[in-house]
């Protein structure tokens, strides 16, 4: 069976909604962001960060590997696009984009003092920042255009969109105009696999 290590509002989420829509059997281990950086866990991920997976004595970090290992592990779930090399393409290349550009756009605004170490100017570091993101977002909204998913058909990407966009509500990024991103966001709220792996995490089905 498959143990996923996790935390709340972590970009995990996304490993775990994947997981319920494979159907594959898995256990949780809630972290924290002390409980990383414990003797115990660096030992095996010492980048000391969620999510890990562990699967048959074989030990999984890093986002992007995990969602690409679950989409080919369960091939029937159909979650790498159309079995054709342009649609598994274009599922990565969505998915490189949200992990390396937009994901990456929110380290400021999660942690300002590491970019700019002057406590005086933490608001204008995070408002840059969000200036950052809402131009990313602005992207995926037009590629939503038409679409329920971001490559086409449902994917590992959806989840990891679904992450960033929440990140993005909390945070107060500027979603004026982003109808797409909003109905996607919708959509994702209704899917089961979602409501479960919510529930799980967060007590909750919805934000």
């Amino acid at each position: 069976m498959m143990k996923l290590y996790y935390y709340p509002g972590a970009c995990s989420l996304s490993d775990h909604i994947v997981l319920e829509w494979t159907g594959a059997p898995y256990e949780l281990v809630e972290m924290s962001r002390t409980s990383v950086k414990s003797p115990d866990y660096l030992a095996i991920n010492p980048s000391g960060a969620v999510p890990l997976l562990k699967h048959d004595g074989f030990v999984l970090t890093e986002n992007v590997a995990i969602l690409v290992y679950l989409a080919e592990l369960y091939p029937c779930a159909r979650l790498l696009g159309d079995g054709t090399p342009r649609g598994r393409a274009e599922v990565v290349r969505w998915l490189a984009f949200i992990n390396s550009d937009v994901h990456g756009a929110f380290k400021p605004i999660f942690s300002p003092l590491r970019y700019l170490p002057d406590e005086t100017r933490t608001a204008d570091v995070v408002d840059a920042a969000r200036v950052r993101v809402r131009d990313f977002l602005v992207i995926l909204d037009a590629q939503l255009e038409g679409r329920d998913w971001i490559a086409g058909t449902r994917s590992i990407a959806d989840p990891y969109l679904f992450v960033v966009t929440r990140w993005a509500l909390a945070k107060n990024v500027d979603m004026d105009g982003l109808d797409n991103l909003a109905r996607f966001v919708e959509r994702m709220f209704a899917d089961a696999g979602v409501q479960a792996a919510l529930e799980a995490e967060e007590g909750r089905a919805a934000a």
